[in-house]
């Protein structure tokens, strides 16, 4: 349906799908009004020109991704941020937040259960022989607590919105989640490149993330807060996300390290440095568990530290997110997670599943050989969109792999009903507007207390139709902005009057990496608010000793 106004740009939304935009009418939803006028003020030429120099300033910066290319190859290209940002009332906010928290605190204590006390595997609501033959089932870490009790430090949670607008969880991240970084550079290269648009609009903050996420590490270190001394560990360079590694790094104010920084002295972690040794109390490591230590986990990682496991195994040194913690991680246990909550925290979910088939199971497998093309399938242990085969959208030969790998292997599998996922206008190369699919991966830290970070990740399928978001596999990004709570007492931000069909970008200066780039406060509306104040929780007691 086309808007009812002849804006400049104007935009159709889809038949049948959920549109964050604009309404069943045609009409801007309520919270999109502003947004929508402004944009449409704009001709496609003016927001092609637009979307050429964020790009040129993003290749300028090092705000790259590494994708495939057709020819099998990766390619590096600068991290694709559609120009228009979409919108979540505070109100919607509000629900996710609350769902987050709970959700993280009972995949928490899940973590620290099935290294311990096992008490949900002897109430017969998860089988231990699935849990056990996860691939990040780590078992150099059996009967381990790591300091202060918290093992997902970080979570990134995939969420969906089904057709009549509701949102889902479609993945738990509580691994490696990437792409924080990425939000914190959207949000500012907006700032800069559209600052119009914000117009109208009190924009919740995100560039406080580093800081909270410092703050977090600090508080589960064993050390004193003003004496902990906290690293980033990357596998280098050469690592696709390399530039969130250093980012992070740089806006925490922390050292960035390689595995030949650091090495371990009896139980005791240390970095080296031009001065000598310096104990290290908790590391933000960026790499999976197979690779951190080759005397636990891989001997033949050439980028791993060895005795890392035997120093946290004496509380020496937090890490983060703590070994094993990638359990909670597999799509087999995703299915599961509602009977965590409820199991763990003695209360109802807040944000669903989505409908999952745990294809182990004999009928339900029959069921999803019976309707391959109507659904998801995914193999549990690969993340990053790999292996995901949607139905609807793949080929005869594609649905005939699919089946020969299920049959052969029915518990390295789930398959998912397919959620139509929700719309947003987004710029094409020739600058008209036309909607595509997008989720949201919002973000939680995890320390003496749990914080989610206002909006998120917004990945957007920059195809037609498609349904992949997934950075590595061709997707894009969005500026995700929550708006504050009306009925907030916070001072209101000054509004700047946008003038009808006038560029966004009188005069831009470049995006630049540096110390001015995003420890500035957010320039056209956020100099007031102020972070989301924390969800409280408790630090996850020993559990009983198994019966």
């Amino acid at each position: 349906m086309v808007m009812p106004t002849a804006p400049a740009t104007p935009y159709r939304s889809p038949d049948g799908i959920y549109d964050e935009a604009v309404g069943p009418s045609g009409a801007p939803r309520e919270h999109a009004e502003s947004l929508m006028s402004a944009v449409g003020a704009l001709a496609p030429e003016q927001l092609a020109a637009l979307g050429k120099r964020r790009d040129r300033s993003f290749l300028q910066a090092g705000i790259t991704f590494d994708t495939i290319g057709p020819d099998g190859q990766a390619v590096d290209r600068p991290f694709p941020l559609d120009l228009i940002p979409r919108i979540i009332p505070a109100e919607e906010w509000s629900t996710i937040k609350r769902g987050l928290a709970q959700r993280l605190r009972a995949l928490n204590q899940f973590i620290d259960d099935v290294y311990h006390g096992r008490e949900i595997v002897r109430e017969g609501l998860i089988p231990w022989r699935l849990v056990v033959s996860r691939t990040h089932f780590a078992r150099p870490v059996v009967g381990v607590r790591p300091p202060g009790g918290v093992y997902a430090h970080v979570a990134g949670l995939d969420l969906v919105r089904d057709g009549d607008g509701s949102w889902r969880v479609l993945e738990d991240n509580v691994r490696t989640p990437s792409g924080i970084s990425y939000v914190l550079a959207n949000r500012q290269a907006m700032t800069r490149l559209a600052p119009r648009l914000f117009s109208g609009y009190r924009v919740r903050p995100v560039d406080h993330y580093p800081q909270v996420l410092v703050e977090a590490l600090r508080a589960v270190a064993p050390a004193d807060d003003d004496e902990a001394t906290v690293v980033v560990w990357t596998p280098g360079p050469l690592n696709p996300a390399y530039f969130e590694h250093a980012f992070l790094a740089h806006q925490m104010g922390v050292e960035l390290v390689q595995a030949s920084d650091l090495v371990v002295r009896g139980d005791v972690c240390y970095m080296r440095t031009t001065r000598g040794l310096e104990r290290v109390h908790a590391i933000y490591r960026r790499l999976d568990d197979d690779f951190c230590d080759p005397l636990d986990f891989r001997s033949d990682s050439v980028i791993g530290v060895p005795g890392l496991v035997r120093a946290y195994r004496a509380g020496t040194v937090a890490i983060a997110n703590a070994f094993g913690t990638g359990v909670a991680d597999d799509k087999a246990v995703y299915p599961y997670v509602p009977d965590m909550i409820r199991f763990y925290l003695g209360e109802e979910p807040i944000l669903q599943n989505v409908p999952t088939y745990r294809l182990e199971d004999p009928d339900m497998l029959a069921d999803v050989l019976g309707r391959l093309d109507e659904l998801v399938v995914k193999p549990t242990g690969e993340s990053g969109g790999k292996g995901v085969v949607i139905g609807p959208h793949a080929t005869a030969a594609e649905l005939a792999e699919a089946r020969r790998a299920v049959l052969a292997n029915p518990g390295g599998y789930i398959a998912q009903e397919v959620v139509r996922l929700s719309t947003v206008p987004t710029v094409e190369a020739d600058g008209r507007l036309s909607p595509r699919h997008v989720d949201l991966r919002p973000f939680a830290v995890f320390g003496e207390s749990i914080r989610v970070i206002p909006g998120g990740l917004t990945r957007v399928a920059m195809e037609p139709g498609s349904m992949v978001v997934n950075s590595s596999r061709g997707g894009g990004s969005k500026d995700t902005w929550v708006l504050e709570d009306d009925r907030s007492d916070r001072t209101p931000e000054p509004e700047h009057a946008a003038v009808q069909g006038e560029r966004l970008l009188a005069a831009l200066p470049e995006v630049r990496w540096g110390g001015s780039w995003v420890g500035q406060s957010q320039q056209q509306q956020q100099a007031v608010a102020a972070a989301d104040p924390p969800t409280p929780t408790p630090t996850p007691t020993d559990p009983p000793e198994p019966r």
